[in-house]
């Protein structure tokens, strides 16, 4: 009625569910339909039936992924379909009556997806002869001036007119903050500036393609509203090409002198329940009371108009001379440690890296591996076979086992090697890590097939598995040279104090399959670059990918005997390995039960041994999460899903009981359910699946025994179909378990989520302490008194606030707990190589009668 033509975009993209998904396209054509029967009512802007004659009076925006809780980039093909084909119901309706939908765009992970579902319409018999389809696209990412040129050069080619809405975008502090989290190229501008600029750049090109492209500038800018004002009258742009859009309730002033001047003036118009609403009001705030935020400046703080107005590139030079860039630490010349980055799904180039590796791995299943003892291979008559754990009748590799007398030629050879390669000096003990270091990352997605099919890892969590491996070798490299130097001990005159470090001995290290290289990888490289030869024995049904570690290590030129392969069968040489006289300490990562056996063992000092053993242990956990009565919701069920269920439960760190204060128990509950029901399982390779199997027989039986006590003891809520053919087993989540009940306390290793229901936060808090274990934790909670309380109460080693339980990256999150989840320190963080060295202080008398020489760092002379 005040002149203003309308879209209508229904709130809450987050689904976490098939079923939110299904409702969300419910309120649509729920949407729809009431508009079916009110908008013959209204007269169009301008007489006639269309609003200026030429735009449909109904119209709606769409963001597509809540339309398929699933999507995801990883999946590209799969997600592409399950959006399109819950959008074509929506654009049916829309067609029916004459109206005109828009496709949002939303988080730079899912514009190709967004994007390839626009084409995907458009070219359909059912749409390609409907023009009123549109798209977003956001100036502020740094793609869009190469999406646009592709967008109208298929536009031109297809013969198929388009509509876009260009945007600045509204999600710069998460593209940033979760880019630099994950060791990717930044994809927005940094600038402000560089945004606005890019905006003009962009309006240009697609006024200049009036004819085959409507646009619709959506902005708040007075600036970029005038640029394009002139750009189209300098073109010549029909009046018809092109409209002006605003937010609903943002620059009242700005919208009414837009509509005085232009007429054609479309208000975005929110949609939705009071929560989702709260979420997009916090990000229009934030979007336009940020410091450089145009709105702020005009009307807040009242800038100077000239500047303002000026012209972006010519603000964005100045502002690339202002900043300066961090000064960054080094290490010996080394550059600061980073994390190696996860694998970028949202790129094709890495999706097709993966389809590659894993048809390479492929090409070469079906080897012996031999054991490498001194630098030599040794085969062995007793053998193990590995096998997919998706097809067991997929032969991965034949693994030679060792027998007692393996171990000692391991041991034997690990000995000559030592005096050498403790001579070595720390910094050319690092220089081999940072070699092998090189090696994984340029095979980076090699490595990651080998663990796909091998244990049944999924893509993004097998590239994750290499990349902590190479981040423990660039950490740990940098971490021996800043040990490597003595260090003065005190400033007493007439004395130089030291402290030094030397290697220990020999070390055993012993490793687990479910990070199969990582693990393996940090415990023998902190080993190796600490001065210590290393006897590895593998897991067994991880034994080729461990062999992979081995190459590396050759590779990267490691003399002979520093490591050594020697996988073997746990009954026959494991007990024999950690007594061993020779070995001076012991690095495992595995079940408290195997590990209790290790210390024990261990603790006995047998005929000939010089030196009491260390033990490393890295142990199991019963980690819970907490979901407090006013946490995220949509965050919480996605954290909770995959802290439960990716990798089949089969992390340490896994979320194995979720506790929930009682006043959102339900509400949690029943999302959550319809969540787990959506997670597809089957072959860790295909995508489309988020679970895999178990990596065997053994682990599927043991998750089976436990989905029983389950059921005698609680309310089993889901327990999923499992497929045929593999060790795949069903995801199960079990409600009614309290602190007593053995689902409650034992360790599971598999996808069993027990729910537990507390009355408040504190008896939360003391049901989450209540197991023998303290290894990782998570609260979910808004409140900050209930976030420092867990900070002081929550026992556990690696604790997490409003995040997932997994997911420990080297350096930033120092990985390992304690009471009987664990002895010693955090791996990946500042004191763990410690534990592989001896402490020796050296004390030398520098007075020469009565004469005492200053030294440089002398502060006791004034």
């Amino acid at each position: 009625k005040d002149g203003f033509a309308f879209t209508v975009d229904i709130l809450g993209e987050a689904t976490v569910s098939e079923i939110e998904s299904e409702a969300y396209l419910t309120e649509y054509m729920e949407l729809l339909g009431a508009l079916s029967t009110e908008y013959a009512k209204w007269p169009a802007l301008g007489g006639g039936d269309l609003d200026w004659g030429h735009s449909p009076r109904v119209n709606i925006s769409v963001k597509p992924t809540a339309l398929f809780s699933q999507a995801s980039p990883k999946d590209f093909e799969g997600s592409v379909r399950g959006i399109q084909k819950r959008l074509e119901t929506i654009l049916r309706k829309v067609k029916e009556l004459n109206g005109f939908m828009r496709i949002d765009m939303e988080r730079y992970k899912f514009k190709d997806i967004t994007l390839e579902v626009f084409r995907r319409l458009r070219e359909s018999d059912e749409f390609r002869d409907f023009p009123h389809l549109g798209i977003v696209l956001q100036a502020y990412l740094k793609d869009t001036d190469q999406d646009l040129a592709d967008l109208l050069a298929w536009s031109r080619a297809k013969g198929l007119p388009v509509s876009i809405r260009l945007v600045k975008g509204a999600y710069w502090d998460y593209e940033t903050v979760i880019a630099k989290q994950n060791g990717w190229d930044i994809p927005v501008w940094t600038i402000k500036a560089e945004t606005d600029a890019a905006y003009e750049r962009q309006a240009r090109l697609i006024l200049e393609n009036h004819d085959i492209c409507h646009f619709g500038c959506a902005s708040h800018n007075i600036r970029t509203i005038a640029a394009v004002m002139e750009t189209a009258k300098a073109l010549n742009v029909p009046e018809d090409r092109y409209e002006f859009q605003v937010l609903y309730g943002m620059a009242e002033p700005v919208r009414k002198g837009l509509l005085n001047v232009a007429r054609r003036v479309r208000l975005y118009a929110p949609y939705g329940d009071l929560l989702p609403g709260m979420a997009y009001l916090v990000r229009r705030l934030l979007e336009n009371t940020a410091n450089e935020s145009f709105l702020r400046q005009s009307f807040a703080e009242e800038a100077e108009i000239e500047r303002l107005l000026e012209n972006p590139v010519l603000t964005v030079e100045r502002e690339k001379i202002q900043r300066q860039p961090r000064s960054r630490q080094e290490t010996k010349g080394l550059p600061q440690f980073e994390n190696e980055p996860f694998a970028d799904f949202s790129k094709p180039s890495v999706r097709q890296a993966f389809t590659d590796a894993i048809a390479e791995v492929r090409a070469q299943l079906g080897k012996e591996y031999p054991l490498v003892i001194g630098g030599k291979e040794v085969r062995t008559t007793d053998t193990l076979p590995s096998v997919n754990p998706a097809n067991p009748s997929e032969l991965i590799g034949t693994i030679c086992q060792a027998s007692t007398k393996e171990i000692d030629l391991a041991i034997e050879a690990a000995k000559k090697a030592a005096p050498a390669w403790k001579a070595l000096s720390p910094e050319e003990r690092a220089e081999y890590l940072l070699k092998a270091a090189a090696i994984a990352r340029k095979e980076i997605y090699t490595l990651s097939a080998w663990q796909i099919l091998e244990v049944g890892k999924q893509l993004d969590q097998a590239q994750a598995d290499v990349a902590e491996a190479i981040d423990f070798l660039e950490y740990y490299a940098r971490e021996m040279m800043r040990y490597g130097k003595p260090k003065r001990m005190g400033r007493a005159p007439g004395e130089m104090n030291q402290l030094i470090y030397q290697p220990k001995g020999i070390a055993a290290v012993i490793a687990p399959w479910n990070f199969p290289l990582a693990i393996s990888c940090g415990m023998s490289a902190a080993a190796i670059v600490t001065g210590n030869p290393v006897i590895y024995k593998p897991a067994g049904p991880s034994s080729v990918v461990g062999f992979t570690l081995s190459e590396i290590f050759r590779r990267a030129g490691l003399p002979a005997g520093v490591f050594n392969y020697v996988p073997g069968r746990g009954s026959v040489m494991g007990d024999y390995l950690v007594e061993h006289p020779d070995i001076a300490l012991i690095a495992f990562t595995g079940s408290m039960e195997v590990g209790h056996r290790i210390i024990n063992r261990a603790s006995v000092v047998h005929p000939g041994q010089q030196q009491i053993k260390r033990v490393i242990a890295e142990l199991g956990g019963k980690n819970a999460i907490i979901i407090d009565d006013d946490a995220d919701l949509d965050e919480a069920i996605r954290e909770v899903l995959h802290s439960a269920f990716a990798f089949q439960g089969q992390k340490c760190s896994a979320c194995s009981r979720v506790i929930v204060v009682e006043p959102i128990y339900a509400k949690f509950t029943e999302r959550l359910l319809e969540g787990a029901k959506s997670l597809a399982i089957g072959p860790a390779e295909d995508p489309a699946f988020f679970m895999g199997p178990v990596v065997d027989d053994k682990a599927k039986a043991n998750v089976l025994k436990y989905i029983e006590i389950g059921k005698s003891e609680g309310n089993v809520l889901v327990c999923t179909p499992a497929p045929e053919g593999g060790y795949y087993v069903p995801l199960t989540i079990v409600e009614g378990i309290t602190p007593e009940h053995r689902i409650a306390q034992e360790e599971v290793f598999g996808p069993i989520l027990s729910v537990m229901k507390a009355k408040n936060f504190e008896q939360a808090l003391e049901w989450a302490n209540s197991t023998r274990y303290a290894l990782t934790g998570s609260v979910f909670s808004r409140s900050p008194r209930n976030l420092e309380k867990a900070r002081a109460e929550f026992n556990v080693g690696n604790l997490y606030l409003n995040r997932g339980s997994t997911g420990a990256l080297v350096e930033r999150h120092p990985f390992g707990g304690f009471n009987m989840s664990g002895i010693g320190s955090k791996a990946g963080g500042p004191d763990y190589l410690l534990q592989f060295m001896d402490p020796r202080v050296v004390c030398e008398n520098t007075m020469r009668r009565g004469f005492a020489p200053i030294e440089a760092d002398d502060d006791w002379i004034i």
